[in-house]
């Protein structure tokens, strides 16, 4: 019996009664190597273990959260739930009678070829020191560095209801940083996987070309030194899927999440421009815009069996063929509602409870390559990787910029431009959509820094995505 079984059994024999009860236990594990100009950085090193008591009773729902996991500790936080319960069933703003319940039991392991102990930590920082030597090509590259950070995630939920769910996420991201500069002009660059995240092991610095994409990485770095800046006026888009991703996270993801719509989000990660009454009717993009809620794909960052409210999880369609069919909200947000959602009621560790997030929210391929959509523009740009974002509180008036351009010209790609940004208005910008890549230009992304709640949680979001092509949009350049 593990350390998680045992605490679970302690719990089984002083469970309090009441109307239903769940035990989430959470034990974490986290390692970040990095080297910096050819000096190793100090490492940080992650343990945490804890649980989270969740109670129905009287009316009400309360929580109680504790790292004391003894019998004792655990006795305190099931009070401590019951009384935020008894609070709630006088104050609360909906009937804890609603909560879900659940008796689901599953099980879930992130795939991993390579476990992360498989290599010692010497190796792992001599192919560190192999990355910055690749990236120190010229002396205009005055800041480097690669990195490898490792997270592991096992989670066991329990129910009174009989429902048991246990599973674990293991995650390797690799990544490189490259900055360059000549007088007033300094460029960034990264890649070798810096934004290419997924579950797995240490065959993800094979796969995102850790080592390999150094050079290119420090090389473009200093292109853009040269490159003269973006224009600006109004011209046909491709966006790349390493910045698809990000439009989708904050022009569908967010916008969609129920608790937002609900107005529980207000005061600090904001509301929605989309309201209760749109699902079903409101046209969100061209006819090209088909956007889903997809745990089911391999080595996607929330890909997994189950949310944290012990609901299945399962692919659902948020917008298809370009119309809003169904929200981001849990089983709770779906009952206060009366709408329908996706399995996303999720917490970013054992202190903190379930809340709306994204998991993975993906946009379906449509067809040909990243060419093909080149060659439908006469007059365009071509933009690749987030370096900045600026969205209102609706999630609705957005602008981007990115570290890399290309202009196009007659359908063919031409010179690089650098500073690249876009800004749009969130529908209007979908309905432009004009041209969206085949499976073979999908790729599996994410990120690992998506905040919301009060207290904050940072959870990991997938996205995977072809690249889009946009007509008509406000492009710009940056200037120095």
């Amino acid at each position: 019996m593990d350390a998680l079984e045992q605490i679970a059994a302690r719990f089984a024999a002083l469970a309090p009664a009441c109307d239903y009860w769940t035990l989430r236990l959470v034990e974490e594990s986290s390692e970040h190597l990095e080297v910096r100009q050819g000096v190793v950085e100090p490492s940080a090193l992650g343990e945490s273990l804890g649980a989270m008591f969740t109670v129905v009773a009287g009316g009400g729902v309360g929580y109680g959260a504790t790292s004391d996991l003894s019998a004792a500790g655990l006795r305190a936080a099931a009070a401590a739930a019951l009384g935020w319960a008894a609070a709630h069933a006088e104050l609360g703003l909906f009937a804890g009678t609603i909560y879900p319940r659940s008796a689901l039991r599953a099980d879930y392991r992130s795939p991993v070829a390579e476990p992360w102990d498989s290599i010692g930590l010497a190796d792992k920082l001599a192919l560190l020191q192999d990355a910055n030597t690749a990236l120190a090509i010229d002396e205009r590259i005055v800041d480097w560095s690669a990195w490898l950070a490792w997270r592991r995630v096992r989670q066991l939920l329990l129910t009174s209801d009989g429902g048991r769910i246990d599973q674990l996420w293991e995650y390797v991201s690799p990544g490189l940083a490259a900055v360059a500069n000549a007088g007033s002009q300094t460029q960034h660059r990264h890649g070798g996987g810096a934004d290419w995240s997924q579950q797995g092991g240490l065959e993800r610095i094979t796969a995102v070309g850790l080592l390999a994409d150094a050079p290119r990485v420090a090389a473009e770095a200093i292109a853009l030194l040269e490159a003269p800046e973006c224009p600006s006026d109004t011209r046909d888009l491709i966006l790349t899927p390493s910045q698809m991703v990000l439009q989708i996270h904050e022009s569908i993801g967010h916008p969609l999440e129920l608790d937002r719509i609900l107005g529980d989000e207000r005061n600090y990660a904001g509301t929605s421009f989309v309201t209760a009454q749109m699902f079903g009717t409101y046209r969100y993009g061209s006819d090209l815009l088909n956007v889903t809620f997809d745990p089911g794909v391999p080595s996607e960052l929330v890909s997994g069996a189950a949310d944290d409210d012990g609901t299945a999880t399962r692919r659902e369609f948020l917008i298809r063929n370009g119309l809003l069919e169904r929200p981001l909200g849990g089983r709770l947000s779906q009952a206060r509602s009366g709408l329908g959602g996706t399995a996303n009621a999720r917490a970013c560790a054992w202190d903190r409870p379930p809340i709306d997030r994204m998991a993975n929210v993906n946009l379906e391929p449509g067809q040909g390559s990243l060419n093909d959509l080149i060659a439908r523009v006469e007059r365009g740009v071509l933009m690749d990787t987030n370096r900045s974002w600026s969205i209102d509180d609706s999630r609705n008036k957005f602008q981007f910029g990115c570290e890399w351009g290309r202009l196009i010209e007659d359908g063919t790609l031409k010179g690089l431009v650098r500073n690249p940004g876009y800004r749009g208005l969130s529908a209007d910008f979908w309905r432009s959509l004009d041209g969206v890549g085949g499976a073979d230009t999908r790729e599996v992304r994410g990120v690992q820094n998506c905040g919301k709640g009060e207290p904050n949680q940072a959870v990991y979001v997938g996205h995977a995505t072809p690249p889009g092509l946009f007509r008509n949009v406000d492009v710009f350049g940056g200037g120095e």
